[in-house]
């Protein structure tokens, strides 16, 4: 006999999944909708005869591909930063002994209390003196380091065996070469949950891509997207069209890396 209990979590988690959801899957029904069909009363919820002529406009009047382009880029390059600088750091704090390293370990820690927007104008000021406003390298440099990444990064390298690099010094093997064949394999998901988390949270920036990005040819989606609002009045068919265009590459990550990202929060959770 099938517990009750069970069902009735799985119902409630379904109804909680589809209430999340919803938002993402009506603006893809708009999206799917001619312009009179959208504003005709009473507001339907499926469309009658689905369309992708509010794509062709979106694309037409904003360089969405461009956006989609610039936003990679930032958020690969980020992305890639984040894992170096915080793999390293992570290393050094578990393999090496210097002095005060509990002391600086605690301070990076205490950096995520921050708020960004904190440090936000210290770090455009920094930019604009080193005149990279506007340019991909401005839009990367005050990423490249994370504290909750070093965090992670340590949780997992402290769950790999020391014998593992006793081993490796018995047969010669340098620091560099350990880090890079043996302990970075095998932090696998601890890495791949810090690349997707950084890659989905530096796609959805806003304020800092505002900050310093003037030219059209350099804005990030989030900020691009907003010229379809603009652009011969207000077509909501076509601002939802080029919504759901730029929503498909992080959601693609998180469905495909999702298990990844799961497991390796939860690597380093049996040590301290």
């Amino acid at each position: 006999m099938r517990n009750p209990k069970f069902n009735l979590k799985s119902v409630i988690g379904l109804l909680l999944g589809l209430m999340i959801i919803f938002p993402v899957l009506y603006a893809l029904s708009i999206s799917l909708m001619p312009e009179s069909f959208i504003a005709s009363y009473p507001p339907k919820v499926f469309p009658a005869n689905p369309t992708l002529d509010n794509y062709v406009s979106a694309f037409r009047t904003a360089p969405i591909t461009r956006f989609v382009l610039n936003s990679t880029v930032m958020a690969l390059s980020i992305m890639s930063a984040q894992v170096l600088t915080s793999s390293l750091a992570a290393y050094a704090f578990v393999y090496f002994s210097f002095r005060g390293k509990k002391f600086i370990f605690l301070a990076i820690l205490a950096t995520m209390m921050i708020p960004g927007e904190a440090i936000i104008i210290s770090n455009y000021l920094s930019v604009a003196s080193a005149q990279l406003l506007d340019s991909f390298l401005g839009l990367f440099l005050p990423y490249g380091a994370s504290a909750m990444g070093v965090f992670l990064m340590r949780q997992q390298f402290l769950t790999v065996p020391k014998e593992f690099k006793e081993a490796a010094i018995m047969d010669g093997c340098t620091d560099r070469r350990y880090f890079w064949t043996i302990l970075m394999p095998v932090s696998m998901p601890a890495v791949s949950a810090l690349a997707i988390y950084c890659f989905i949270t530096t796609w959805n920036q806003y304020l800092w891509p505002l900050l310093i990005t003037n030219s059209a040819t350099m804005r990030t989606v989030q900020i691009g997207i907003s010229m379809l609002s603009f652009a011969d009045g207000l077509s909501y068919g076509t601002i939802m069209a080029g919504f759901v265009a730029i929503l498909v590459p992080s959601i693609l990550i998180f469905i495909v890396g999702q298990k990844r990202m799961i497991g390796g929060m939860m690597a380093g959770s049996v040590k301290s």
